[in-house]
């Protein structure tokens, strides 16, 4: 593996990537009547994001990783995404200075 990078440290942030992404949808898809104010920033941030974005694409940027998961956006965390790309089960689309995750 690359840089002594272990399966299971890629299964562990491919988990976390998971329960970001259940997250993330979970707040997107309730109704606004039920959210608190800080729910509904989020969903408004969810929403302006998903506008500059293909509509239909599941993704994730790094704000929506360190606020639903313990996990950190490090070096490391970059060198696991490299591998996941390269192995085509997600994307990076770099749009007006967000980095998006598209998982394919």
């Amino acid at each position: 593996m690359k840089c002594r990078i272990t399966c299971d440290q890629i299964n562990a942030v491919v988990e976390n990537l998971n329960k970001a992404i259940t997250s993330k949808y979970r707040i997107r898809n309730q109704a606004l009547s039920s959210m608190n104010a800080a729910d509904r920033n989020t969903y408004y941030r969810y929403l302006r994001e998903e506008s500059d974005n293909k509509e239909g694409c599941v993704f994730i940027v790094e704000e929506d990783i360190q606020l639903f998961t313990p996990m950190k956006t490090d070096k490391r965390f970059h060198k696991i995404i490299v591998i996941l790309r390269h192995c085509r089960r997600l994307k990076e689309i770099h749009v007006s200075g967000i980095t998006r995750y598209v998982i394919c």
